[in-house]
């Protein structure tokens, strides 16, 4: 496995992953209205290309093949984490947070804080991370759950 930044040339297929992850990894803790809810964030393409030039957004790749990406803005937040929904427990998530964690360190961040689904939660307390609110966001109409996490680094 290999990681590196990303660039423009990537944002379609981080898209098509993310899409394929969310409907087949969340799908236990979400129902399929929340998904489609969920997923409807990909029309806004002024924001991914955004992402893209403003954020760290470091991509796994294996064979040139992205099979996973994290995303650090302004030094402290992470936006997107995503691991290959047929790539899931491989150790892939461990690789990005690590890296994600270094390049907050080096902006002299004294915590991060995410956003975090129900589904990437224990994850996320596997890595030292806190919840700090339940959170439900309504998206064309639907709500959705998920958890305003911080970490102490």
């Amino acid at each position: 496995m290999d990681l590196r930044k990303a660039t423009i040339s990537d944002l379609q297929e981080m898209q098509e992953m993310y899409i394929e992850t969310i409907k087949w990894v969340c799908k236990n803790d979400y129902g399929p209205l929340q998904i489609n809810a969920w997923v409807s964030g990909l029309n806004d393409t002024e924001r991914w290309t955004k992402v893209i030039h403003d954020q760290f957004v470091l991509l796994a790749t294996i064979e040139r093949k992205i099979v996973g990406y994290g995303t650090l803005k302004d030094g402290n937040y992470i936006d997107f984490f995503c691991v290959h929904k047929d790539l899931q427990r491989k150790g892939i998530a461990n690789e990005i947070f690590t890296e994600l964690e270094l390049e907050a360190k080096k902006e002299n961040s004294k915590t991060i804080t995410a956003d975090v689904s129900i589904t990437a939660k224990p994850f996320f307390e596997k890595k030292g991370f806190i919840v700090k609110a339940e959170q439900k966001n309504i998206r064309l109409g639907v709500e959705l759950i998920n958890y305003k996490m911080e970490k102490k680094i």
